[in-house]
């Protein structure tokens, strides 16, 4: 047994998990926003609620906004901005009297599809988060790759690939660049260049629930949308040549994109064939918990 903490935004999530990846107990709480201490102490709670009730101490795996610096050792791009330049992984590993894992929370969706998910069975499994924000995370052999910067995956930081006049410089991102990934293929991306062309202010959902009903202005928006993603994801096949890509977040709800997209990418990718498949997550909004929980292989302890 193993026991995920799924650190978001608005909530706190831990589950307890067996060798099968069957869950045994699972557990939520909100995010004390802006407060470091009390995340600390939502953590500990969660954790010893759970073991509590399983009447065992567990291996805990840590999915978290952001990334650890492998300079610094802190917390940096996290959108829990209460945890950035914090030593977070020391402090958690203090509170609860024990050996951790941590990992970027996309490398924890990544993960929980690789090892038994959509992906399982899968050698590269690159798993795509599209949201409020963009995010990715790389699974080679069932182990997840953090890279040497700690950032790899980070394909929403990249410019979008072959643009064409009318999108170049681009949105500016919050990073301090104009025309990232992350400006387009977000949802607030979607629904930016959805008002730019009809003036309708709809966030992402609507425009998909809008084009499924037959609304032309919507529908463009959204052909759009999923040609500039099948580029996007054309650069990462090219560089990384995945068996399986896997889409979350909110967007990746939209069933027309595992169709429509890979018609696309084909004319963007170094290759004869394209094998790789685009698929929908198995475990839905529960991979990040899993995966945090698979951080631990099944036979490990700490």
């Amino acid at each position: 047994m193993r026991i995920g903490i799924d650190l978001g935004g608005t909530k706190i999530e831990a589950a307890a998990i067996d060798r099968q990846g069957r869950v045994a107990l699972r557990q939520r709480v909100a995010t004390p926003a802006g407060d470091y201490a009390a995340t600390i102490d939502a953590v500990r709670g969660l954790v010893a609620a759970l073991e509590t009730a399983l009447g065992r101490r567990c291996p805990v795996g840590i999915g978290m906004p952001g990334s650890l610096s492998p300079t610094t050792g802190l917390v940096r791009n996290a959108n829990s901005t209460c945890l950035n330049r914090r030593p977070f992984d020391q402090d958690l590993t203090q509170a609860l009297a024990r050996p951790l894992r941590f990992a970027n929370d996309a490398n924890c969706f990544a993960l929980s599809e690789a090892i038994d998910g959509a992906a399982a069975g899968a050698a590269i499994v690159f798993g795509v988060i599209l949201g409020t924000g963009v995010g990715g995370g790389l699974v080679i052999e069932r182990r997840p790759i953090p890279g040497a910067n700690a950032i790899a995956g980070e394909w929403g930081h990249s410019p979008l690939p072959w643009p064409d006049d009318a999108e170049r410089p681009g949105p500016p991102c919050y990073c301090g660049k104009h025309g990232c990934l992350e400006t387009f293929v977000s949802g607030p991306g979607l629904a930016l260049d959805h008002r730019q062309a009809t003036g309708e202010a709809l966030d992402a959902a609507a425009i998909a629930a809008r084009a499924e009903a037959g609304d032309a202005g919507a529908a463009a928006s959204l052909g759009r949308y999923e040609e500039r993603l099948a580029r996007g994801l054309a650069v990462v096949i090219n560089l990384l040549d995945p068996d399986v890509i896997v889409l979350g977040g909110g967007l990746g709800r939209i069933g027309r994109l595992y169709d429509n997209v890979p018609r696309l990418w084909g004319r963007y990718i170094f290759s004869d064939a394209v094998t790789t498949r685009l698929v929908a997550p198995a475990h839905g909004d529960a991979s990040g918990v899993r995966g945090a929980a698979w951080l631990w292989g099944p036979d490990e302890t700490p």
